[in-house]
């Protein structure tokens, strides 16, 4: 079984996938984040380091799929292979950070990766506004996200809710986070396990349809 917890930036997507791994006892895999050697630079100049940025990703994940694929325990993954693409990649295009001849070249190749990979069991979309967005990115402190332009994020939210509900096929549930503190209120945790429970039979380790 695959699941994925997808999320706008400061959605608090990798700290949920983090407990709902040492909840469930799945495997757990995460973004490669720090170790992007793009990142920096990418927030510093967009439209230079836009399509290194995400063919490196790509690739990551690529990798990560296939791991996932081989696994014999459940997998939680922090982030889609498809949010980078859809929302992420296309959000660059559309801003002119990737030229036209680059999207379409690495949309070739996501397309190529798409018949060797299958759509994950579960995708799990934690909702938010830009406030609570940009409350959570100033309370992590990462130096390179503290002067991310609230437009860039705005985008990436619309994206987002525009990709769940009319892009996204496959099997999927929405968490408005909003309002809900699962880090440090058990209930609001256990609202989301809930939630989850619902769609996955978690002793047969397969979903309900």
């Amino acid at each position: 079984m695959h699941i994925v917890i997808a999320g706008n930036i400061g959605s608090g997507k990798t700290t949920l996938t983090k407990m709902l791994a040492r909840h469930y006892g799945w495997d757990l895999r995460l973004e490669s984040v720090t170790y992007n050697p793009y990142l920096e630079d990418y927030y510093k100049d967009m439209p230079r380091w836009a399509l290194n940025l995400e063919v490196y990703f790509l690739k990551e994940r690529f990798r990560d799929l296939l791991e996932i694929r081989k696994s014999a325990k459940p997998v939680i993954q922090d982030r889609s292979i498809y949010e980078g693409v859809y929302i992420f990649s296309a959000n660059n295009h559309d801003m002119g950070n990737m030229s036209d001849h680059d999207f379409e070249t690495y949309m070739g190749l996501f397309n190529s990766i798409m018949m060797a990979v299958k759509q994950p069991d579960l995708m799990v979309y934690l909702k938010a506004s830009v406030p609570h967005l940009v409350d959570n990115i100033h309370k992590r402190g990462r130096e390179y996200e503290q002067n991310m332009r609230l437009d860039y994020l705005k985008n990436l939210n619309d994206r987002y809710d525009r990709f769940f509900q009319r892009q996204y096929k496959g099997p999927k549930i929405t968490v408005d986070v909003e309002n809900l503190d699962f880090v440090r209120n058990k209930e609001d945790f256990a609202t989301i396990t809930s939630i989850i429970n619902k769609k996955i039979d978690v002793n047969s380790r397969s979903l309900f349809v």
